[in-house]
């Protein structure tokens, strides 16, 4: 099982000690090596200037900017003190050599959403620039279902996985927990069970496991490249 980070926090301050409670969390809970961490960064939205300011909450302040690679190197220390294995919008959509770098730097999982878009342009540009490894498959992103179909296919064949998400603002319809299975992309987001049109989706799969029986296949370890 992932835990997922979400954006919109300051992350200078907070993001080491989130990750220290997710992990004392998950020891307590006896599920070490069991369950791992994905975080959404959102980096676009505290990019400016080629630099990063973490802490673009607060009032304006050049000097605290961080270049991208002193923010690469943020995200490999909490990989290599947390059990981080997956990273969406680490760098801002458009900083295309970094997020090049980072990829070849790390054997994590590294989710293209701002960067792709689901748009199958930007995916051939991310597959030749090796920009990330995993798309993030949003169906009403790019318009239609066969358009989805087709921009994850072409992320599976060029070595790619593939996480259906939801989208803000969503509804109570079930239609991403259907087609994550029969994509077999072994991985869902679709936010903490915590409200029903989120609920809607889980409840979606555990119909469709119990309908496949024995022939249900759960990713576990091997969600990147699922069987």
């Amino acid at each position: 099982s992932i835990l997922y980070f979400r954006e919109g926090i300051s992350y200078s301050s907070t993001f080491p000690s989130a990750l220290e409670l997710l992990k004392e969390a998950i020891a307590k809970a006896g599920y070490t090596d069991k369950i791992v961490i994905g975080m959404d960064v959102a980096a676009s939205e505290f990019y400016k200037d080629g630099k990063y300011d973490l802490d673009f909450k607060s009032p304006d302040d050049s000097s605290r900017y961080i270049t991208p690679d002193q923010l690469g190197d943020l995200y490999k220390s909490f990989v290599k003190d947390y059990p981080v294995v997956s990273i969406e919008d680490p760098f801002d959509q458009d900083d295309w050599a970094a997020w090049s770098k980072f990829t070849a730097e790390t054997s994590i999982q590294v989710v293209g959403d701002d960067l792709t878009v689901t748009n199958p342009k930007r995916i051939a540009k991310g597959v030749a620039d090796k920009a990330c490894n995993c798309l993030l498959l949003k169906v009403n992103q790019i318009g239609s279902v066969t358009e989805s179909l087709q921009a994850c296919k072409m992320a599976q064949t060029n070595g790619w996985g593939v996480m259906v998400s939801h989208r803000s603002g969503e509804t109570e319809d079930t239609f991403i927990a259907d087609l994550v299975v029969g994509l077999c992309t072994g991985q869902i987001k679709t936010g903490a069970p915590c409200r029903s049109e989120r609920l809607a989706k889980y409840n979606q799969l555990l119909r469709i496991e119990e309908e496949l029986g024995d022939k249900a296949v759960f990713a576990g370890q091997n969600f990147r490249h699922p069987i």
